[in-house]
């Protein structure tokens, strides 16, 4: 398990607790019940790379710890 800390730029920051073989579409439906936003409008980027949501954290090198970026759609 790993946490993962999502801040949306807007003073808001999410801790989220996921497997590192979870993919980044799983991640944004457990953000999304944690802030009560639909999955689809969640964008999660780093820097300038938005990440795809079939692709897994540890692909992405994302690990204990990493602070990603929240965007909504």
């Amino acid at each position: 398990m790993i946490e993962v800390v999502c801040n949306d730029r807007l003073g808001n920051k999410v801790r989220v607790k996921v497997n590192s073989d979870d993919t980044i579409g799983d991640l944004k439906k457990v953000l999304s019940a944690q802030i009560g936003i639909k999955a689809e409008k969640i964008r999660l980027q780093k820097s300038y790379s938005i990440f795809k949501d079939h692709i897994t954290l540890e692909d992405y090198e994302i690990h204990d710890g990493d602070g990603l970026e929240l965007y909504y759609n």
